[in-house]
């Protein structure tokens, strides 16, 4: 008798290894850009494009949107995708994950660190405000996976960030278990591109400062 919790072969076949980098804080300068930013994430979720096919869907010139390719090609975020026209460049993301783990250092690497969190902030809230104004026109079945939850734990610094590590991990495991970002999305098998957000932080003002430092 197969026991429950067995998954199928065919299920562990399907597992992938997802790419990812994580970005010298260098390169993390380089992405604290909000346009940048949904740049990248533009060329993950729906594959290759041209400056010119970016710039039509940001509302900037070509300009401004080749220099920021450059940007992020020269750190290797993306890079130049194989096409038939030789006349366009085409562009292409390098990988499918950003991983930005916190600075535990002081000075600029923090100073980066913040930059780069607010940067993902601004895009992050303007992708949520977006899915709230579609909200009402999705299926049913969207709605209800659709969700928008605040919860409040009491825990200490070291069992915060164990539950952290581990929502990541479950986030992790489906995207192993989903076809690469990018691939065009079959009508047939449902699948779209799930946007799933972590924000995990302590209490606003209830955490002492560190010893030496005011408070605001």
């Amino acid at each position: 008798m197969k026991h429950p919790h067995t998954k199928p072969a065919a299920d562990a076949a399907a597992v992938r290894t997802v790419s990812r980098v994580v970005p010298e804080p260098t390169a993390l300068k380089a992405l604290a850009h909000p346009v940048r930013l949904r740049m990248l994430g533009m060329l993950r979720v729906d594959g290759p494009a041209t400056a010119t096919q970016l710039a039509a869907r940001l509302g900037l010139n070509s300009g401004a949107t080749s220099y920021h390719l450059r940007q992020l090609a020269q750190y290797g975020f993306i890079e130049e995708a194989p096409h038939a026209s030789r006349r366009d460049r085409w562009w292409r993301a390098s990988h499918e994950l950003t991983s930005v783990p916190p600075s535990e250092a002081e000075g600029e690497a923090l100073d980066l660190d913040i930059a780069f969190n607010q940067a993902a902030l601004s895009l992050q809230v303007g992708q949520m405000q977006q899915a709230l104004e579609e909200y009402a026109e999705l299926p049913a079945e969207w709605r209800k996976a659709t969700a928008a939850d605040d919860i409040i734990i009491p825990m200490t610094a070291a069992q915060a960030e164990a539950l952290t590590n581990r929502l990541r991990d479950i986030i992790l495991e489906a995207m192993r278990a989903a076809p690469p970002l990018g691939e065009a999305a079959s009508q047939e098998s449902g699948m779209v591109p799930f946007y799933v957000m972590l924000h995990a932080f302590p209490y606003p003002g209830r955490v002492p400062h560190r010893e030496g430092e005011d408070k605001p």
